[in-house]
């Protein structure tokens, strides 16, 4: 008997990710319950990966579009290595603990933009599917 793989619906992605960004938010209340943490890494990091909107925008587009001048920058804040990098270089390197809870703030955005359906986009602007 051979095992068929098939890929998860995207409803059970959605929960994934929602869950993901659910156990991130969980570890950002632990370290704030340890460690003294400014008001910022959560802010700048949970904000910061949209101000690629900001480069985004423009006239002349279609409703959903981003200008393809900020997609780049878009879908780079918007994968999980960067998150992956930050934390794990925060924690190889004895940073502060802000940095670590940035990591964390910063993947709770992306975790909960795929939950929510937002996704990475196409040269054009537009979301994938």
């Amino acid at each position: 008997m051979q095992a068929v793989l098939t890929r998860p619906s995207r409803s059970h992605l959605r929960v994934t990710y929602a869950a993901l960004a659910a156990a991130l938010v969980g570890l950002i209340v632990v370290f704030y319950a340890r460690e003294t943490v400014g008001w910022w890494p959560p802010v700048a990091f949970g904000l910061g990966p949209d101000l690629a909107l900001l480069l985004g925008l423009g006239g002349g587009l279609q409703r959903g579009q981003l200008h393809p001048r900020a997609v780049p920058l878009y879908n780079l804040l918007h994968r999980f290595w960067g998150p992956l990098g930050l934390g794990g270089a925060s924690l190889a390197f004895g940073l502060a603990p802000a940095w670590t809870v940035g990591a964390l703030a910063w993947g709770v955005h992306v975790a909960v933009d795929r939950a929510v359906g937002y996704g990475l986009r196409t040269r054009d602007g537009f979301q994938r599917s």
